[in-house]
């Protein structure tokens, strides 16, 4: 069963403009990778991430990084992956509140309604892999390959509202 998600939640880019997400997904699907950069867990899995979201960069999707600091720490923190793909910034996590989750990393689907249609929390590589499958079968893509050699090893994660 799909989540809602209020079409008001604030998606804020690097550039400091802010749109409610119901307008970055009027089109387009929203493939979300979500990160606390100041834990540990979510520096391991940065590059991950990126890998995952690089499978579906030419997708009939969006496929963003999340992060809940604010612009220049966002953009030291994604390095390189802050200029390959769109990079959101949320300071008091008030868009990972509106999605409803509760652990970070997190991996995140949301449909053309605004409706979360699969997630991953913490660093669970089957989970994430079930989340791609899910983006892939409705992208009517192929399935980036989770886990990888080299990935971390399976982790809880950290509380995703700090």
């Amino acid at each position: 069963m799909a989540i809602d998600v209020s079409a008001d939640v604030p998606l804020t880019r690097l550039d400091g403009e802010t749109r409610p997400i119901d307008e970055w997904t009027t089109t387009f699907h929203l493939a979300l990778v979500v990160l606390d950069p100041y834990t540990y867990e979510s520096a391991w899995i940065l590059d991950t991430a990126g890998r995952i979201l690089r499978g579906f960069a030419e997708a009939d999707c969006r496929t963003a990084f999340l992060v809940t600091c604010d612009n220049d720490e966002a953009a030291t923190f994604l390095g390189p992956w802050a200029e390959e793909f769109l990079a959101f910034v949320d300071p008091e996590r008030v868009a990972v509140k509106g999605l409803g989750l509760e652990k970070l990393p997190a991996f995140v689907h949301v449909n053309q309604a605004r409706q979360i249609d699969a997630v991953a929390e913490g660093w669970a590589p089957d989970d994430w892999r079930r989340v791609a499958e899910d983006l892939a079968g409705v992208m009517s893509w192929s399935v980036p390959e989770v886990p990888q050699a080299g990935d971390p090893q399976a982790y809880e994660g950290t509380p995703a509202l700090g």
